[in-house]
């Protein structure tokens, strides 16, 4: 596993003035210059989450003081889709429609229904 600590601080996502998207839309806010992360790969990542609409965080890695890995095929399709291709050292912003995330609402989960959005530090993968 490639390993990096982040040198980037928490990040802040301001507050979405538009219509939310209907489809995954990713913006890489820093370019890493680390391996590339496949699709099938195990990421170690520090992330911040929050609902596009209201601003408000509902998960952090950030809060936890610690960046947490994951495999990615066992993530939202959001992070299925958005992070291969992502370089260990990139900051990257998903945003994430109920499709992408947690299905349309009425589908159990407690954030289901909205968009989410993500700010995704990638510190490792393996």
């Amino acid at each position: 596993m490639i390993f990096t600590m982040s040198k980037l601080d928490r990040p802040e996502i301001e507050p979405m003035m538009e219509p939310a998207p209907k489809v995954l839309t990713t913006k890489d806010i820093v370019i890493g210059d680390g391996a590339e992360a496949p699709a099938n790969s195990v990421v170690n990542v520090h992330y911040l989450g929050v609902d596009y609409e209201t601003g408000e965080e509902f998960d952090s890695s950030w809060g936890r003081g610690e960046s947490i890995e994951f495999p990615l095929n066992r993530l939202i399709k959001g992070w299925q889709e958005g992070i291969p291709g992502m370089k260990v050292g990139g900051r990257r912003m998903l945003i994430c429609p109920p499709e992408m995330a947690y299905g349309p609402k009425g589908s159990g989960h407690a954030l289901s229904g909205q968009t989410l959005v993500f700010v995704i530090d990638l510190l490792g993968v393996k």
